[in-house]
């Protein structure tokens, strides 16, 4: 950066850049550094200076908090602790002419609260060139001035203090006219000219001089005007005012048009050289938009907006100039009476939302700070919370308030907390400020399912059929309606499908599970679904009524065509001793002494057997026997037929059949 041809950056360094760091008790820190600094220059090291662990920097949530309506001229980097500038710091736009220059700004870190209050001591450099009023500066001397007569010009103005400011003047090499520099009380420099040859208005009517202000900086800066010097008649008396300096105190809420001084000056001389005007010579920029000067009367007054907390005094510098250009000056300051203008300003810095509802009394839930710009009373700020809420304000540090739970919470009785937080400052009248807090609270499982008695009786007859009911338990969770921090909000489905699991304490556990379909609405009667469903359910009995006659009719009618086809069938084959695949049923008693149908052993009874077998019955041990009267034998007889002779009686076509001896 560079200003008229000048570096900053090496007048920073030829400025002897320090860093002068005090410790003051209870944690304060202050730093000294000079403006025009760039942004990200370091000011010191503020975790080292204060002996503070850098690495938690990020989970202590550190930052730089700077009053209302202040720019962030400095931050911190969490990775080093390092206090760095944050933007451009111009002194004299910050302070003015003020010889001290503070920056105050708060370190905050939380879990726990730790505050610390640093001082930035803002030194000036020499940026800013000195500036005279106006471009030409008339001066009229009357021909009968004697030799060593003096005459002051108007001073050049810098913007930067001490040394840096305006410490001397230089005038452009004449016959007639030589500079003296001049020190004011307040330390100020002006300029005198001082008449070294007596003037002639026949032989010279004026002077063409070239002015220059120069300050104390290293190097220097200048600033130049060009003096008028017109040569007059005799004026022997320059004007005079009534005081030095005049003091005022308005208040910050005067309205437009308000008288606030009145300076006045006289001259001794007559008529024109007598006849004085006014006019402003060093004046802010700031204080030309609020106050303006009648030349005739001096009167100083209001023209544009008040406001303590941007500006609180003003100063400036008048001219009584008469006819004939001899010039005085005096000083103006306006002070500026504070009103309860500024409400406070309620800040939330932390908030832990949601909060669990098991929280004990006493935790701390979020941090407020709450500022009025406004000074003395004014400033001062009472903070509370309304009333029925388990919350209360705990005063902390400065402005900083604590909101601490106060007693249990409940999320089942009130799961939502909308807590107002109001400010009120001891102004006349009190102004005052609110901020509401939404806060919600996490639930916890602290609710046992409950039975809706303590003891279940019922009674069945003992041929209940299986699936009867024998009673009906409910279980209820301790929920309010606003359950349903909750389940089910306006843009979810109104149907929803659950599946709901029930898990007893035996050893092993045995569980089962079940569906449901869950239908949300505040009117049940209108839910499309549930219509549906009734519809559903009414149809579906009776398509279920029809579907058991359907079954049982066709039942019926199938049983009786195999009943039928079976008769038959068992008609048509009643000659054959053996059924292709068909087992047979004994047709009468079988004795105890029954014939083994092998071949070796005899019939001791008065009946025969057939045996009826299935083409597997080769590899069965089976014997099935029934009677049959047609092929009796003799009790005495022994059966012998192979299982040829067995084949070779009922022909080809039984094949596949088999009997085993």
């Amino acid at each position: 950066m560079a200003h008229n041809g000048y570096s900053v950056p090496g007048l920073l360094y030829c400025f002897a850049f320090f860093l002068q760091l005090l410790q003051i008790g209870n944690g304060d820190v202050s730093y000294s550094i000079p403006e025009e600094m760039r942004p990200g220059s370091v000011v010191g090291n503020i975790a080292r200076d204060l002996g503070l662990n850098v690495g938690k920097f990020s989970a202590r949530k550190a930052r730089i908090d700077t009053e209302l309506n202040r720019k962030r001229y400095c931050d911190i980097n969490l990775n080093t602790g390092d206090l760095i500038v944050a933007e451009r710091i111009d002194r004299e736009a910050l302070c003015g002419e003020k010889a001290s220059c503070i920056l105050k700004f708060e370190l905050i870190l939380e879990a726990p609260l730790e505050l610390h209050r640093i001082s930035l001591q803002i030194h000036d450099i020499n940026d800013n060139p000195p500036v005279f009023a106006k471009d030409e500066i008339k001066i009229e001397i009357n021909e009968l001035a004697v030799k060593g007569s003096r005459f002051r010009v108007l001073e050049a103005h810098d913007a930067d203090i001490g040394q840096n400011a305006v410490q001397s003047y230089a005038l452009q090499t004449n016959s007639y006219l030589e500079l003296k520099t001049q020190s004011k009380l307040d330390g100020g420099k002006y300029a005198e000219l001082v008449l070294e040859k007596e003037l002639d208005r026949e032989e010279q009517q004026e002077l063409r001089l070239l002015l220059t202000a120069l300050d104390g900086g290293n190097p220097k800066r200048t600033g130049t005007a060009t003096v008028y010097v017109t040569v007059l008649d005799a004026n022997d008396n320059a004007p005079v005012f009534s005081q030095a300096v005049y003091d005022a105190i308005i208040p910050e809420n005067a309205p437009l048009d308000t008288v606030v001084v009145k300076v006045a000056a006289t001259d001794a001389d007559e008529g024109l050289n007598g006849e004085v005007t006014y006019e402003l010579s060093r004046i802010s920029e700031t204080a030309k938009r609020v106050f303006a000067l009648n030349h005739t009367t001096g009167e100083i007054k209001v023209i544009g907006p008040l406001d303590f907390e941007e500006e609180s005094v003003y100063e400036m510098r008048v001219d009584a100039k008469d006819g004939y250009g001899l010039t005085s000056d005096s000083k103006v300051i306006i002070k500026l009476s504070d009103v309860n203008d500024n409400p406070p300003g309620i800040s939330l810095k932390s908030l832990n939302n949601p909060i669990p509802e098991n929280v004990s009394p006493g935790t701390e839930v979020g941090i407020i700070n709450v500022q009025d710009r406004d000074s003395e009373k004014n400033g001062q700020v009472r903070c509370f919370i309304q009333q029925g809420v388990p919350f209360k304000l705990v005063p902390s540090i400065k402005n900083y308030y604590s909101l601490v739970s106060t007693g249990q919470l409940d999320r089942e009785v009130v799961s939502d907390y909308n807590i107002t937080i109001s400010a009120t400052d001891e102004g006349s009248p009190p102004l005052s400020s609110s901020k509401s807090v939404q806060l919600s609270v996490a639930d916890i499982n602290d609710n046992p399912p409950v039975f809706d008695q303590a003891v279940y009786k019922a009674s069945l007859p003992e041929n209940s059929p299986a699936d009867t009911v024998v009673v009906t338990v409910n279980q209820t969770l301790r929920k309010s309606p606003t359950d349903f921090l909750e389940a089910f909000g306006d843009s979810d489905d109104s149907s929803q499908n659950l599946i709901v699991s029930v898990r007893d304490n035996g050893q092993p556990s045995l569980s089962a599970t079940c569906s449901m379909y869950l239908l949300i609405s505040d009117n049940l009667a209108e839910v499309p679904e549930l219509k549906e469903m009734s519809n559903y359910e009414n149809n579906s009995k009776l398509t279920s009524y029809l579907i058991i006659a359907l079954v049982s009719v066709s039942t019926f009618f199938l049983t009786f065509i195999i009943i039928i086809l079976g008769v038959r069938f068992c008609r048509r084959r009643k000659p054959r001793l053996l059924f292709d695949g068909a087992v047979a049923i004994p047709s009468a008693y079988l004795p105890p002494n029954y014939a083994d149908v092998d071949g070796t052993g005899t019939l001791r009874s008065t009946y025969n057997y057939d045996a009826y077998l299935t083409t597997g019955s080769r590899t069965s041990d089976f014997k099935f026997v029934t009677s049959y009267n047609d092929n009796t034998l003799p009790a005495d007889q022994t059966l012998r037929k192979s299982p040829t002779d067995f084949l070779e009686a009922f022909g080809d076509s039984d094949d596949s059949s088999q009997v085993r001896k």
